[in-house]
């Protein structure tokens, strides 16, 4: 009994160290918790603070994109009105260029009218019509005196009128239907006024003149002169579309595409160009 009792002892020390061990292990364990607890709570609250910051300026980023974004579009449709109201003046702009052109036509066909008027009036009120005195301008027998003054011929009598008189009333003469008239007058502005800034419209108005009166020739040599003698001016282009229907309506086929090409060729940007190539399509 004695001896049983011996040696059940170190299994009961054994056991009850080991029972020792293990609660001092729990409780380590459980300091080891509750501190992994504390950190993860202090890392949550850091977290939670820095989501709470990236919220806040994701907010502010958001209230900034809204407001630049109606900045823009107020800014668009701004501009898109501006464009408009370019557009529109554009416009009106090019609709009074044309009615501008052929008003300082007009205004200065009458400033040349009212200088010839005036020099006219000049003349007329001058003494030089007045007759002289008794005895001092003039001889005994009536003939004048040398040194005496004469009556000079009025200025305004058969005065050639300006270049832009001259452009105007042909033109007129033109739409009226009196295309002699209208080239006699062209024809003198040109031999008048070699120098003239009108000279390539007179010159290629002299060939509209030419084909009412159906001389063609008439009509292609003076476009051809527009061409060669003016190639840049705004004329240029039309006389020599002008000139490639003349050579079709004679049934030069092969002129006409020969000047039609050309025409594209040295006069890319212009309306005549569009109207040639689609000539070009349609020539047979």
């Amino acid at each position: 009994m004695i001896r049983g009792v011996r040696c059940l002892l170190p299994v009961v020390l054994l056991a009850t160290g080991a029972c020792f061990a293990t609660r001092e292990d729990v409780q380590a364990l459980h300091a080891d918790v509750q501190t992994l607890r504390a950190d993860n709570a202090r890392s949550d609250s850091a977290r939670r603070a820095s989501l709470d910051r990236v919220v806040a300026s994701l907010n502010i980023v958001r209230d900034s994109l809204g407001l630049l974004s109606n900045r823009v579009v107020k800014m668009q449709g701004d501009v898109r009105g501006d464009l408009y109201n370019v557009g529109q003046q554009l416009l009106q702009i090019q609709e009074l260029t044309g009615q501008s052109q052929q008003r300082v036509q007009e205004l200065r066909a009458s400033l040349e009218a009212k200088q010839s008027d005036i020099a006219s009036t000049s003349v007329s009120a001058s003494p030089a019509g007045m007759s002289a005195p008794t005895g001092s301008a003039s001889s005994p027998s009536g003939s004048p005196r040398a040194g005496a003054a004469t009556p000079a011929p009025s200025a305004g009598a058969g005065a050639t009128p300006g270049p832009n008189q001259l452009f105007q009333i042909s033109l007129e003469q033109l739409r009226r239907g009196s295309p002699g008239a209208a080239r006699t007058g062209l024809q003198t502005l040109l031999a008048q006024y070699p120098t003239s800034d009108l000279v390539p419209d007179a010159q290629f108005y002299l060939g509209e003149a030419y084909k009412q009166e159906g001389n063609a020739a008439g009509a292609d040599s003076a476009y051809a002169a527009v061409v060669s003698g003016y190639p840049t001016s705004p004329r240029a282009p039309t006389a020599l579309y002008k000139r490639a229907l003349g050579m079709e309506e004679k049934g030069n086929v092969t002129g006409a595409r020969g000047l039609l090409n050309d025409l594209v060729q040295r006069y890319p940007r212009s309306d005549e160009a569009s109207l040639a190539k689609e000539r070009l399509r349609t020539l047979k």
